[in-house]
């Protein structure tokens, strides 16, 4: 699998996806021989954010350090990219100075400006438009808990025009899933990302279908999904924004429409009484949100073992994912 940055998926074949999936549950079931094995001694991993994080900041921390790596987290305003540098040229520096940078940006021209001019591969860490580790993460999850990926039925109700929901898409599309994307009018996903998720539904023979009713959605479907209404960056359209979403929040009602045996998915963080209500997310018999936020680090250690060791991730893998 060669691969020079990872900024979307829609670059990777299912094959591929697919691969990246493989070796995290390998990375997973391995762990601890990883641990003590510290096959990343000596990389450095150059985290630059330029937005808050939690989950994927300590995911990909926490894979390097316990992998052997050195992290080192910038954010904006310690570089003097804050102070007029071209990214451009920051770019060629954080580069000289790593293994592999990962980068959440504001808006996604600037991660592909930033990867134009690294010497070493860049990892999309969330944009305005893709959160590809998100989406790996949340295959990686269905999988462990469903068994199955292709023909599985994905329901994923609120704000479709969000970096979230782009990625489900395209993920959901190359593996077989069928995935219905239930928003209100004018928060329907991007076309552009949309016409990809259909190209690749195509390839793979899975459905895709963007609807404005969440209970026909829903129905009968094996994964509910949802994210918050208010993204990161849209805090000023937040009063606009809950009058929209009025009446689209995912609770016991709406998924009793779902299959009995239905999983809850939220990438975090969760606005408890806003898009989901608290007995849904807390529901021990059906979230699996906590898995989901955990194996984050899983899928952050394969994408940096297979770009810093690719020999190590082939053995677990049975050469399931090198990236170059």
């Amino acid at each position: 699998m060669m691969l020079r940055s990872l900024l979307t998926l829609a670059e990777l074949s299912e094959a591929e996806v697919r691969g990246l999936i493989k070796a995290s549950l390998a990375v997973k079931q391995s762990w601890e021989g990883l641990v003590r094995e510290e096959p990343l001694r000596g990389r450095v991993v150059l985290l630059y954010f330029e937005l808050p994080s939690t989950r994927t900041r300590l995911s990909f921390e926490s894979a390097a350090v316990r992998l052997g790596a050195g992290p080192i987290y910038l954010r904006e305003r310690d570089l003097q990219v804050s102070r007029g540098e071209p990214l451009s040229d920051t770019a060629r520096v954080l580069s000289a100075m790593s293994d592999v940078v990962v980068a959440r940006v504001r808006s996604h021209a600037r991660l592909v400006e930033l990867a134009e001019h690294s010497n070493v591969p860049v990892v999309n860490a969330l944009t305005d438009m893709y959160h590809p580790t998100q989406a790996l993460t949340d295959l990686m999850t269905m999988l462990e808990v469903k068994g199955r990926l292709r023909g599985l039925r994905v329901a994923y109700v609120g704000d479709g025009c969000n970096n979230v929901c782009h990625s489900l898409l395209i993920a959901c599309s190359k593996v077989g899933a069928d995935i219905r994307v239930a928003s209100p009018p004018g928060y329907e996903p991007d076309p552009e990302v949309l016409e990809v998720a259909l190209r690749c539904s195509r390839e793979s023979g899975s459905e895709v279908r963007v609807l404005s009713d969440p209970a026909k959605a829903v129905r009968g479907a094996d994964v509910v999904y949802t994210d918050v209404f208010v993204s990161m960056g849209r805090e000023a359209e937040r009063e606009r924004r809950m009058r929209d979403f009025a009446g689209w929040q995912v609770n016991k009602s709406l998924v009793a429409q779902a299959k009995e045996d239905y999983i809850f998915m939220h990438c975090l963080p969760a606005h408890r009484g806003e898009e989901v209500a608290s007995d849904v997310i807390d529901d021990e018999e059906h979230s699996v949100v906590w898995l989901q936020a955990a194996n984050k680090m899983y899928v952050a250690a394969a994408l940096l073992l297979a770009y810093c060791s690719p020999a190590s991730l082939q053995k677990l893998s049975g050469g399931g994912a090198s990236l170059k």
